[in-house]
């Protein structure tokens, strides 16, 4: 009898055993298995430890170490490569070696560098020439670097005692060492309420938080975090998407984590880690807090079809339409290639003007897409920004935005496509985030995947705000199956080119159809964790 097996992604550990289960390589097995990869464990220390104390660490020979690495190139070559306890500066040399010889036919080798310089209980797990390792051979290799505070000071040269405050320049100097991202942990800060870390990559700078998990288990938090990372990356994630999913999955592990001796337990990643019942981490944009509870509430958001049209003809041949079904109408006005003048920018006042009592007499909310300041003057009272559009704003703008956010009730509405964005965007507390492209779209070039129904679901599951689904949508069917993968409203542009009262009506009903309680009563099932939407950063 033959039977259809999975090839799994492979990750590899060059780590310590922890003979009391609980970190090392034992963490890394059940990181691994929680991300359905396959982890090959290679042996660089081994530990005689419990839960409350390390008695002894003994590091193996460059020579066998070598021996297991050369074994896995034969035959099992991971995508990814994460390091934990290695014991010695011979074996850090050994292990860098083997990365340059491995990235000559496989350039995309991800390598993710935990470095474990002491145990949890305080006991010392390297020497200085191990430290200058780590900063001379790995950290110059590294996709990831993932240490917390005292190890990123212990690298850096620094004293350990530095507060969050010193978290971006931290990472910033690790960077420099050449590290490509740094993601410096915080949870051995004991004292703040947010488990806050800190990202610096290509593709997003900014804390990464979730409230504190308030346990005293917590044995091999760092293996699982670095493990998680790197089975993110071998799934092809970004490496930025892969530090908001580590993040994930290591708060699920911290809440399963329970006593297996008198000292502190194991944190316990099981399968389940991503789906709906977790709380998303917030990231921050650059320096500014992440804190979800520090923008304000959003005004309610009303379910149901979202037009985008890109002029105030279009805008007011729908809102004149009787009995039309949409509930959301965007203003679209993309400035012209040369920039915007100050005659642009009256125009799109007066347009903002003329549409604003009809849209409002329709029932319908008119969102305003950039062009937020002029938007804001011409009286608009709901506003949608990219992602590049919102990081693009200067101190005193995002005050005045949220300002006016909390002071006039004025709406938020962001845009979001990989996971790093969606948990930037659920830090803002908006009004909705739209997800997407859901389907292939000509509207505008992008550099994203399509999002598709699965990811869809996933994010109508985690956000914290109304989901909008957007890109691609042609069809009544495509809003129908929107609505069933749990979204708040879904967009229409090139749905909308020559829309008839009758067409409308088709597009409400299947949106209507969509919405339907399912007979177990839940909407359309989520995936245990999304598909990349970006390709990796080379």
């Amino acid at each position: 009898m033959t039977t259809d097996f999975p090839i799994r992604p492979r990750i590899a550990s060059v780590a310590g055993t922890d003979s009391g289960g609980g970190a090392g390589l034992s963490a890394d097995q059940r990181a691994a298995q929680a991300f359905d990869t396959h982890l090959c464990p290679v042996v660089a220390a081994v530990t005689a430890q419990h839960s409350r104390a390390v008695r002894h660490v003994e590091a193996l020979s460059p020579t066998l170490l070598q021996a297991q690495l050369d074994a896995l190139a034969e035959d099992l070559p991971p995508a990814a490569l994460k390091t934990g306890l290695l014991g010695s500066a011979a074996n850090a040399r050994v292990l860098a070696r083997w990365v340059d010889a491995q990235r000559r036919h496989q350039p995309d080798l991800a390598l993710v560098v935990d470095p474990v310089l002491r145990a949890s209980t305080g006991a010392p797990f390297a020497d200085a020439e191990l430290l200058a390792a780590y900063r001379e051979e790995l950290l110059p290799r590294a996709t990831l670097v993932t240490p917390n505070r005292r190890e990123a000071a212990a690298l850096l040269g620094q004293p350990d005692e530095a507060g969050p405050e010193a978290l971006p320049a931290q990472a910033a100097a690790l960077r420099a060492l050449g590290a490509q991202a740094v993601l410096l942990t915080g949870g051995d800060a004991q004292d703040e309420t947010q488990a806050l870390d800190w990202l610096d990559s290509p593709q997003a700078r900014g804390g990464l938080a979730h409230p504190r998990i308030i346990t005293p288990h917590n044995h091999g938090t760092g293996c699982t975090l670095a493990t998680a990372a790197a089975a993110a990356l071998a799934r092809g994630f970004p490496v930025a998407d892969a530090a908001v999913l580590a993040k994930l999955l290591t708060t699920h592990a911290l809440c399963q984590a329970g006593p297996q001796g008198a000292g502190a337990g194991p944190v316990w990643a099981t399968p389940g880690w991503g789906q709906p019942g977790v709380t998303l981490p917030t990231l921050g944009w650059d320096a500014l807090p992440p804190a979800a509870s520090e923008a304000p509430a959003p005004p309610a958001f009303a379910p149901g079809l979202y037009g985008i049209v890109d002029s105030a003809e279009a805008a007011l041949a729908l809102l004149r339409q009787p009995g039309l079904p949409l509930r959301h109408l965007q203003l679209r006005c993309k400035a012209p290639p040369t920039g915007a003048d100050a005659a642009w920018h009256a125009a799109l006042a007066e347009t903002i003007r003329r549409c604003l009592p009809v849209a409002e007499a329709a029932g319908v909310t008119l969102w305003v897409n950039d062009h937020w300041e002029t938007a804001l003057a011409a009286g608009a009272r709901a506003l949608h920004l990219g992602q590049e559009d919102w990081a693009g704003l200067g101190p005193a703008q995002r005050r005045r935005l949220q300002q006016a956010r909390a002071r006039e009730g004025v709406a938020l509405g962001l845009s979001s496509h990989s996971v790093w964005e969606l948990a930037r965007a659920a830090g803002l507390r908006p009004s909705y985030i739209a997800c997407g492209p859901v389907w292939p779209t000509t509207t505008k070039t992008m550099p994203w995947r399509p999002q598709g129904l699965d990811n869809l679901a996933w994010w109508a599951a985690l956000s914290p705000a109304p989901v909008v689904a957007i890109g691609g949508v042609l069809q009544p069917d495509q809003a129908r199956m929107a609505a069933a993968a749990g979204t708040h409203a879904v967009c229409l542009v090139r749905g909308l080119a020559g829309a008839t009262p009758q067409a409308l009506q088709a597009w409400q009903q299947a949106w209507q159809d969509g919405r339907q309680p399912r007979p177990n009563g839940a909407p359309g099932a989520a995936p245990d964790w999304p598909h990349p939407s970006l390709a990796p950063t080379p």
